[in-house]
């Protein structure tokens, strides 16, 4: 304002002030939306900004634009006459789906005065009917006889039912207020088609098969099995499964290909057999122990020097069983014993002084059995002596010896003969091809073939 002595002049002059607006709200929610239902969502609303904000729906920190069907947002701007301030308030409403069930929604202020400010993210449940049914079988698997089976029965709508109908076996059975039924117990009669359906729809159902697996063994014979040598023995597994069962056999916790053929026990037959039958999740063992019993029997009675020459090592091998117990006729140190199958040795070192004839007898609770043999003393081994059969031989070869001898002097006998007379003769051609020899040499020569024949 400019005053002078004449006039008084004023200049208005507009001064603006530029507010904030308050962090926006979403006020007026709705407590669910209906699936492909427009529904009204809320209302978004900030207060005391200058100049008004400007407000943004958003989904998922997308923003949601205005189509006029699905999407319909409606906003309006009221001003304080008072402070001058504005509020600006948006409703949002919207067509849900099934998959805004776990959406985000929010609201964002834009103003001059610094950065957007955005509303806590609210989430909405979507009510939905149910489309599909499911069943499921809530047990160990596989299920055996005693186990407790529990059928739950889903479905997909929202809210979910809370209550269903169960077709057991062809029973129908109501179940209020939850969602599952129990099976206690369960045998092998209990297998079968079960079923769960809506209350008001039974055509909107699902369906399981439930198996009880069972596995019945028996074993003939069981426990202890006493036989005799020699004798057949029959074993008889019989089966009943709810599926093909698998077999295997252990003697002595060794694995065995098959049962052995016990058609004549031997005594390697005897020791404890397992029989392991199983299936999955199913496994039973069923066991005998065989023992085979028969009277001692000497199989081997041999005899050796030690290695050092200085004592003689008996060996008596016998079969038998309960173990037998041996008895040797002469005194001496008993080296070693074994029982593996049966099969009895026993060892005894001797020095006999003179040829001795020893028995070995093994005897058990069943019976006895003896056997000798004859053995020499460490002197006459020293000098051995031929048995009658050697001496025969020997006297053999002798004879063989003379006559390949003599036959052999009158060859060369008759060789040297031989030699001479052809020597002599040679002399004589020799004499004779002299025709032009001296009648002094002749007449000398039949002077000496006179001497000769006085």
């Amino acid at each position: 304002m400019v005053v002078s002595f004449s006039n008084l002049e004023e200049f208005p002059v507009e001064v603006k002030v530029y507010k904030k607006p308050s962090t926006p709200v979403i006020k007026n929610k709705a407590k669910e939306l209906e699936n492909e239902k427009l529904t009204r969502l809320g209302e978004c609303v900030v207060e005391s900004a200058n100049p008004a904000a400007d407000l943004t729906w958003m989904k998922n920190n997308q923003p949601l634009v205005d189509d006029g069907k699905t999407v319909i947002i409606r906003s309006t701007v009221t001003k304080d006459p008072i402070t001058g301030l504005s509020s600006s308030s948006s409703s949002l409403e919207y067509t849900a789906r099934k998959e805004d069930v776990t959406s985000q929604f929010t609201c964002t202020a834009k103003h001059k005065m610094g950065v957007n400010q955005v509303s806590a993210p609210e989430t909405f449940p979507i009510h939905y009917p149910t489309e599909t049914v499911n069943l499921q079988v809530v047990s160990q698997s596989p299920i055996r006889e005693g186990d407790d089976v529990t059928l739950k029965c889903q479905a997909d709508g929202n809210p979910p039912p809370t209550s269903f109908n169960f077709n057991i076996k062809g029973k129908k059975v109501t179940v209020t207020d939850k969602n599952v039924y129990t099976l206690t117990g369960v045998t092998r009669d209990d297998s079968g088609v079960y079923k769960c359906s809506l209350l008001d729809n039974d055509v909107m159902e699902s369906t399981q098969i439930v198996t009880v697996s069972f596995l019945d063994v028996s074993l003939n014979p069981t426990g202890k099995v006493l036989k005799k040598f020699g004798e057949n023995l029959v074993v008889s597994l019989e089966k009943n499964a709810s599926n093909e069962a698998n077999v295997t056999w252990t003697k002595d916790n060794r694995k065995l290909d098959k049962l052995p053929d016990f058609s004549q026990l031997t005594y390697s037959d005897a020791g404890l057999y397992v029989c392991n039958v199983s299936i999955e999740g199913i496994r039973q063992s069923l066991s005998f122990e065989l023992t085979v019993e028969g009277v001692p029997r000497i199989t081997s009675l041999t005899k050796q020097r030690s290695y050092d020459g200085k004592h003689k090592v008996l060996t008596c091998e016998a079969e038998g069983s309960p173990k037998p117990d041996v008895q040797w006729s002469v005194n001496g140190t008993n080296d070693e014993t074994s029982y593996v199958n049966g099969k009895a040795t026993f060892k005894l070192t001797v020095v006999p002084s003179k040829n001795l004839t020893v028995s070995c007898l093994v005897t058990n609770n069943l019976g006895y059995d003896t056997k000798d043999i004859s053995v020499f003393s460490l002197f006459e081994e020293d000098k051995p002596k031929p048995e009658k059969n050697a001496d025969g031989t020997e006297q053999a070869k002798v004879i063989v010896g003379v006559v390949v001898g003599l036959f052999l002097a009158a060859a060369l006998v008759g060789l040297i003969y031989w030699l001479y007379i052809k020597k002599t003769r040679q002399g004589t051609w020799k004499t004779g091809e002299k025709e032009a020899g001296t009648s002094e040499e002749s007449k000398k020569l039949e002077e000496n073939n006179h001497k000769a024949d006085v």
